[in-house]
């Protein structure tokens, strides 16, 4: 199984978002408020951001950032990928 850096996964899912939504980078920022830059850098999976930003990005589409369980996740993940592929 192919290890991501979380900052990756949240960063990839604002990206995929934003252009649902038909944002450009530049409109995202402006709308969202925050930084050309940081948008940049956290569609590009920066490893270290702030969570009040990722926050901020997040609420524009209607989610933030709360604290999971770790093994909630994983037993989640392992369900997905090991589910209903009986074929």
């Amino acid at each position: 199984m192919e290890k991501r850096d979380k900052s990756f996964l949240i960063g990839q899912f604002l990206k995929d978002q934003r252009k649902l939504a038909g944002l450009s980078q530049e409109d995202f920022a402006v709308k969202s408020g925050l930084g050309l830059r940081f948008i940049r850098e956290l569609e590009q999976g920066k490893k270290t951001v702030r969570l009040d930003k990722v926050n901020q990005a997040l609420e524009m589409f209607g989610y933030t950032a709360m604290p999971v369980k770790i093994s909630s996740i994983r037993s989640e993940k392992s369900a997905e990928h090991y589910g209903d592929n009986d074929e």
